[in-house]
C-alpha cells in the first residue's frame, strides 16, 4: 500500500510540474518507477527464469517502453494502476484464506476432561479417544463424540450449515466445532484433532487451497495466450503506425489477470463456502468435476435412508392394544443387541411405555427370542417360533418392504410389529431439487426389489436396480460412465467404496464407514442430503462465474486491443481498462467468498 501511494505522489507530483532537475529524465519519475516496478520487476524476472509469459512481464515491458519514449507520467500511472490491481488481488485471496485461518483459531484452546470424580484442564492436543470431556455453556464442542451426560441446544451452523439450533440428549452425537448454548453436557470423545469434522473440514480446505483445478490451469494457459496476442498485436500496429503510443496502448489494455488470478480465488471462495455449508471438498478438481455431472447415482442404506430399523406399524390381535404388543415385545427384547429389537425397545421408550425387565431369555438366530416376564413366557419373533402367528400379513399390502416381528404370551398371540429402514427427511427434498436442476437420478442397492421400489416409490425415484452385490455396483458405475454420463455416486458403507472411487465424484455420507469416506472425493458431514443440494448449486455457480470471468475478459481484451490500435484508446485511458476489467472479475469471484448462509438462504443464483 505505501508503495503505491509512493508512486501515485511521484505521478500527481510529476504531473503538477516537479521535473528537475533534468526535465528529460526527471528524477520524481525514477524515482517513483524504481520503486513501483521492484515487485512487478521481481514477478517478471521469476517468469522469464521458468519460461512462462505473465502479465507482469508484459505491463513492465509497456512501462519501459513508456518512458523510454519520454512518457513518464504515463508510465507512473501505469504503475500506480498495476499496483492497485495487485493490492485488490492479494486482499480477495487473503479474504479467502481467513476462511481457514477462521475454521483453525474457532476450537478451544483447553479442555476441561472428566477423570473419575475429578475434572482437570488440558490441552486440546492431548485429548484422546475415549475421554469425556466437559462442554460449559457458550463453549466450544473440541471433538466429535456422543453425549454421555447433560441436555442442551447447539449452534451447529459452523460444521453442518444448520441455521436452526439442535437439541442433544444422552446418546445424541456431536461434532467438533458446535458451540452449547443452554446446559453443560459431557461428551465422550470418539474423534479427536484432525481426525473430527472439524479438524477434516481444515485439512480438505487447506489441500484444497494447495491443489489447482484443470479449469485453473485452463486459465493460465489462457492469460498467457491473451498477452502474447497483445504483444503480436502491438508488434502489428507499430509496423502498420509508427505510433508508439497506439502500441503501448495495445499492450496495457489487455488484462488477463481477470482470469489467472480471479479463477483460483473462484475455486478457493467455492471451498470454503460449501465447508461452511455441511461439505468438505478434497480437491479444486472434484469441485470443477461435479459442475458437470448429469447422473446422481444413490446407495439406498443408510444414504437415502437412516440405515437402522425403525417401528412402522402394530397391529394387535383380538383384545389387545397397541400398547400391550409393544410393551412385551420391547420387555422381552430390553438386552438384546439385535437391530430389530433395540428399534422395539427405543420406540417404547419414545412412547413412554412401562416395560418390565427380563428375568431370563434364549435367542434362538433365524427365528427370534423367548423371555420370562414378570412370571410370563414372551416369544418375540418370525412364524416359526411365535404360536398363532398368521401366515400372512394385513400390512398395507403396498409397504411389502415391512419387517414383521410376531408377539406371543404365554403361547397366545398377540399381535405384530412392522419394521422398516427410515426414509431420512431431507432425502424427498433432495430428489426433487436435483430433478429440478436437470439431473437424472437413479437408486442402486443391494436390498430385494420390493423393497427398493417401495422406498424408491416414496422417493420419486423411477431408476432403481435392486439384489445388486458390490460388484454389481461397480459395474453399473462403469456402465453409465461409458455410455458417456457424468456421474456422481453417494453411499455410505464398505461396499460403496469401490463404486465411490470409479465414480467421477465420489461422495460418502459423514456417518458412513471410514473406507467409504476414505474413498470419496467430497464427504456431506452431517449426512444431511440438502448438503448435497447445496454443494452441487455451489460448483455450478462457481463454473458460471469462471466461464464468464473468461468470456468477459477475451471480450474487453479483443475491443479494446482494436481500439488502441485505431489511436482512441490512450495508454492512461488503457491502463484504467484493463486494472477496471480486471478489478471486475476478481471481484465476480470474490461473490463465492461470504460468511454462513442458513438452509433457507440456499436457494443459489
Amino acid at each position: 500500500m505505501a508503495r503505491t501511494v509512493l508512486v501515485a505522489v511521484c505521478a500527481i507530483a510529476l504531473l503538477g510540474g516537479l521535473t528537475g532537475p533534468w526535465p528529460a529524465v526527471p528524477v520524481v519519475a525514477v524515482l517513483g518507477l524504481v520503486v513501483g516496478c521492484w515487485p512487478i520487476l521481481a514477478e517478471a524476472w521469476g517468469d522469464i527464469r521458468h519460461r512462462r509469459m505473465s502479465m507482469e512481464l508484459s505491463m513492465l515491458l509497456a512501462i519501459v517502453a513508456a518512458a523510454a519514449v519520454g512518457e513518464w507520467s504515463t508510465a507512473l500511472v501505469v504503475t500506480v494502476f498495476v499496483l492497485a490491481a495487485e493490492i485488490l488481488e492479494d486482499l480477495s485471496m487473503d479474504r479467502g484464506r481467513d476462511a481457514l485461518t477462521d475454521l483453525m483459531s474457532f476450537l478451544p484452546s483447553d479442555v476441561q476432561v472428566r477423570d473419575g470424580d475429578q475434572v482437570r484442564t488440558v490441552p486440546l492436543d492431548e485429548i484422546r479417544v475415549g475421554q469425556t470431556v466437559i462442554v460449559s455453556p457458550g463453549g466450544r464442542v473440541p471433538v466429535d463424540g456422543t453425549v454421555v451426560a447433560g441436555r442442551s441446544s447447539l449452534d451447529q451452523s459452523r460444521i453442518t450449515g444448520e441455521s436452526m439450533p439442535v437439541d442433544v440428549a444422552v446418546g445424541d452425537r456431536v461434532y467438533a466445532g458446535s458451540v452449547n448454548q443452554v446446559g453443560a453436557v459431557e461428551v465422550a470423545a470418539e474423534k479427536v484433532g484432525a481426525q473430527s469434522s472439524y479438524g477434516q473440514v481444515i485439512d480438505a480446505v487447506r489441500g484444497a487451497q494447495s491443489s489447482q483445478a484443470p479449469v485453473q490451469h485452463l486459465a493460465d494457459r489462457l492469460a498467457a495466450y491473451l498477452v502474447y496476442l497483445a504483444l503480436g498485436g502491438a508488434l502489428v500496429t507499430y509496423l502498420i503506425t509508427r505510433d508508439i503510443t497506439a502500441t503501448i496502448s495495445v499492450v496495457i489494455v489487455a488484462g488477463a489477470c481477470g482470469i489467472a488470478a480471479g479463477t483460483p480465488l473462484a475455486v478457493l471462495g467455492a471451498i470454503g463456502r460449501a465447508a461452511r455449508t455441511g461439505a468438505f471438498i478434497k480437491d479444486g478438481t472434484h469441485l470443477e468435476a461435479l459442475s458437470t455431472v448429469d447422473t446422481i447415482i444413490f446407495d439406498k442404506t443408510g444414504t437415502l435412508t437412516e440405515g437402522h430399523p425403525q417401528v412402522a406399524q402394530i397391529t394387535p390381535g383380538p383384545g389387545h392394544t397397541e400398547g400391550d404388543v409393544l410393551a412385551a415385545a420391547a420387555a422381552a427384547e430390553l438386552y438384546s443387541e439385535h437391530p430389530l429389537g433395540q428399534a422395539i425397545t427405543a420406540h417404547a421408550r419414545a412412547r413412554d411405555l412401562r416395560v418390565g425387565r427380563p428375568e431370563s431369555f434364549d435367542y434362538e438366530p433365524g427365528r427370534g427370542l423367548s423371555a420370562h416376564v414378570d412370571g410370563r413366557l414372551i416369544q418375540v419373533g418370525n412364524t416359526t417360533l411365535v404360536p398363532g402367528a398368521p401366515a400372512s400379513t394385513n400390512a398395507d399390502p403396498e409397504q411389502t418392504h415391512l419387517t414383521p416381528v410376531h408377539v406371543a404370551v404365554d403361547g397366545r398371540f398377540i399381535g405384530t410389529i412392522y419394521l422398516a429402514d427410515s426414509v431420512r427427511a431431507s432425502a424427498r427434498r433432495c430428489v426433487d431439487d436435483l430433478r429440478a436442476m436437470g439431473l437424472r437420478v437413479v437408486m442402486l442397492t443391494g436390498d430385494s426389489r420390493a423393497t427398493a421400489n417401495a422406498i424408491a416409490a416414496q422417493l420419486g425415484i423411477e431408476e432403481v436396480r435392486a439384489e445388486l452385490l458390490p460388484g454389481d455396483k461397480l459395474a453399473a458405475i462403469t456402465t453409465e460412465r461409458t455410455a458417456g454420463h457424468t456421474v456422481a455416486m453417494i453411499g455410505d458403507g464398505v461396499n460403496d467404496a469401490p463404486a465411490l472411487a470409479r465414480a467421477d465424484v465420489g461422495i460418502a455420507m459423514g456417518s458412513g464407514t471410514e473406507v467409504a469416506r476414505q474413498s470419496a472425493d467430497i464427504v456431506l458431514i452431517s449426512s444431511d442430503l440438502s448438503d448435497l443440494t447445496s454443494t452441487v448449486q455451489v460448483a455450478r455457480r462457481t463454473r458460471r462465474i469462471v466461464m464468464t470471468n473468461f468470456i468477459g475478459t477475451i471480450a474487453i481484451d479483443l475491443i479494446g486491443m482494436t481500439l488502441a490500435a485505431f489511436g482512441l484508446l490512450g495508454p492512461v485511458l488503457a491502463a484504467i481498462v484493463h486494472v477496471g476489467s480486471e478489478s471486475a472479475f476478481i471481484l465476480n469471484s470474490a461473490r463465492l467468498i461470504s460468511g454462513r448462509r442458513t438452509r433457507r438462504e440456499r436457494s443459489l443464483p
